[in-house]
């Protein structure tokens, strides 16, 4: 696997805070309140869509429609004859502008995050896939190089596929590399990413993990796929049908230098990483399939941020 994000896309796209945005929205809105009770001007009542469509995109459909309520509030109080209700042409258009962009920026945005999960979910598995598993890792690498503690990488693939693929056809080989996604997916540790990266091939970064606990999770994820009944392309198959051998690393990062944003120097880690995992499977293949084989800082040369 290589690892090929861009340092610019690696760049922190972090949204502000749930307590940033809100003292911001609401700021923004206490400006405007004060300009239109100035000015009574409508080009400064178009102001009051700059925290609705905040308060939308960061909060989806209840934040836009709260902004828009308390933004018809202050417009009222900025324009004391509105208490009376008499309400003039502007006036209806302005409340209604209100409630519109609130609730369109918040389906907008709620589109945005559906299509952002699309563009990062592996349709087969479910897991992620290998872009969205790439900012992770790095991100992974990052905070073990900040807290200097040990991170794992487990890579692992679905024994004797081909032969499952030439009995049954290729849509029962799908199904299978279906079942073991989802038994990974199930039995991740919390805060673990894994992802599809080839046809029946897997990986999974674990933050905070030693050589010992990563050897537990493989062992444990080979148990699951190999006692598991699974139902292929409608067929019922027996216990033991799939097996997945497994190969992982855990080590120590290097925190000499220490950085807050994600480089190239984390995917040159990562690529570190996954070499020596890889290595450990084909060792696992090497002792009849269905093994689990993980190391305890066996990088390759020429990565030597590694201890």
């Amino acid at each position: 696997m290589r690892l090929t994000i861009s340092n610019d896309r690696l760049a922190s796209t972090a949204r502000l805070s749930w307590k940033a945005t809100t003292a911001l929205a609401g700021v923004a809105l206490l400006l405007v309140f004060v300009l239109d009770r100035v000015t009574g001007a409508a080009p400064v009542q178009h102001l009051y869509y700059v925290p609705i469509m905040l308060a939308g995109f960061r909060f989806k459909m209840r934040g836009g429609v709260l902004a828009a309520l308390a933004s018809i509030l202050l417009y009222h109080m900025a324009n004391p004859h509105l208490l009376t209700f008499r309400y003039g042409e502007q006036d209806f258009v302005q409340i209604a502008l209100f409630v519109t962009v609130g609730v369109v920026t918040a389906k907008l945005a709620r589109d945005a995050d559906r299509l952002r999960q699309l563009a990062s979910t592996d349709d087969l598995t479910g897991l992620h896939n290998l872009r969205s598993f790439e900012v992770h890792l790095a991100a992974i690498v990052r905070a073990s190089r900040r807290e200097h503690a040990p991170m794992a990488l487990l890579v692992l693939d679905v024994d004797r596929l081909k032969s499952l693929n030439d009995k049954y056809g290729h849509l029962t080989g799908a199904e299978a590399v279906r079942a073991v996604g989802q038994i990974i997916g199930k039995q991740l540790p919390l805060r673990a990413v894994a992802c599809r990266y080839g046809g029946d091939e897997f990986a999974i970064a674990i933050p905070r993990c030693t050589a010992s606990q990563g050897h537990r999770v493989a062992e444990e994820l080979r148990i699951a796929v190999e006692t598991s009944a699974p139902v292929l392309a409608g067929r019922s198959f027996a216990t033991g049908t799939l097996s997945i051998s497994v190969g992982g690393t855990s080590t120590l990062v290097d925190s000499s230098a220490p950085s807050r944003t994600l480089s190239f120097r984390d995917l040159d880690l990562g690529e570190g990483l996954f070499r020596a995992a890889d290595d450990a499977l084909y060792r696992a293949k090497a002792m009849g399939r269905n093994r689990a084989w993980v190391t305890d800082g066996t990088i390759p040369k020429g990565i030597s941020s590694f201890r």
